[in-house]
């Protein structure tokens, strides 16, 4: 049972990274699932994935269940709408990225960025400005991987959008906890 506390007190480390870690968990198979999918669509090989649409289909469906692991694990105060509003950010960033980048998996770190900025809950340290330069960060650097490195190395980019906003939303509460040390040290 949830304490009616549960949204105020600030949420430990250890149950924010549980979250991003779950939900992570719960979003690489519907990468794997996509990429296999978009590849098998674009390829003109026989054999592999037998029906590229479904295996796309299924990625689609699972995105969402990892922003509700994300949501409610971090124990976001209004969670099903963070939710809702983490799919509408995936989908236009994610759009928008893969049309920007014109490959799928930059989009996709994107999106999902996108999205786990609005669905993991901030507490006050934690600004969207510091969780967007993260998942921007990430974005550009898995697109520069998509071009330099080989494809396996794409094969670990569901790791990289919730991971960053766990970073980010570190380094800001360290800055935090220096600049309340050094008021009191003034």
């Amino acid at each position: 049972m949830r304490q009616p506390q549960a949204g105020m007190a600030p949420l430990p480390p250890q149950r924010k990274w549980r979250a991003i870690t779950i939900a992570t968990v719960v979003l690489v198979p519907a990468f794997w699932a996509m990429l296999a999918g978009f590849v098998a669509a674009g390829s003109d090989r026989e054999g592999g994935v037998g029906n590229p649409a479904a295996a796309v289909a299924f990625g689609f469906a699972v995105i969402p269940f990892a922003f509700i692991a994300l949501a409610f694990l971090s124990e976001h105060p209004r969670a099903p709408g963070a939710v809702l509003r983490a799919m509408v950010w995936c989908l236009l960033v994610g759009g928008l990225a893969s049309a920007v980048a014109a490959d799928v998996v930059t989009g996709f770190v994107a999106g999902i960025g996108a999205g786990g900025v609005t669905a993991l809950r901030a507490d006050e340290p934690h600004t969207s400005r510091s969780r967007a330069l993260a998942v921007a960060v990430v974005s550009v650097y898995v697109f520069v991987l998509a071009r330099t490195a080989g494809d396996l190395v794409l094969l670990a980019a569901p790791v990289f959008p919730f991971t960053a906003l766990g970073v980010a939303d570190h380094l800001a509460e360290r800055r935090a906890d220096r600049a309340s040390a050094a008021a009191r040290s003034s």
